[in-house]
């Protein structure tokens, strides 16, 4: 199945609490390139992201409180693109199960995810991000119609 991605993305922006400064800082040097799409953040993320760029930011639940579960439905009903999540290796979360349920997601609807800086870059500055993009999304009716 093809799913059509706009050349105006919605874009996920997360980070744990020890990778918001670098989420933002990596924000305000790519400012040109976001402000041409819609962005959506997790609490306090979406918050800081706004006040440090001057724009707009969807704010959903803080991601221990369910932020983190708001993006990935978004993802599974098709209302964000991309996800840009800085997440903290080395550091236990207490919503990890949440952080993997949302990275999961990521993967069965083939969006395109990053989790450091150097990803981020990689496909902030794609051509894919500035033109319609035809992605393929995985066919799971046989999942659905399944017989238990």
């Amino acid at each position: 199945m093809i799913k059509r991605l706009a050349a105006k993305k919605r874009i996920g922006l997360i980070a744990h609490d020890h990778k918001k400064v670098e989420l933002i800082e990596w924000a305000m040097k790519n400012k040109k390139l976001l402000e041409n799409h819609e962005l959506f953040g997790t609490g306090t993320t979406g918050r800081l992201i706004e006040e440090a760029l001057n724009l707009p930011v969807n704010k959903l639940l803080s991601g221990p409180l369910g932020g983190d579960q708001q993006i990935g439905s978004k993802v599974a009903e098709g209302k964000i693109d991309v996800i840009i999540f800085f997440w903290d290796p080395m550091e236990a979360q207490p919503h990890d199960p949440d952080i993997k349920a949302l990275l999961r997601i990521g993967v069965v609807w083939n969006i395109p995810m990053a989790c450091n800086e150097s990803t981020a870059d990689f496909i902030l500055n794609s051509i894919f991000m500035t033109q319609d993009y035809d992605s393929i999304v995985p066919d799971y009716n046989n999942y659905i119609k399944r017989k238990i």
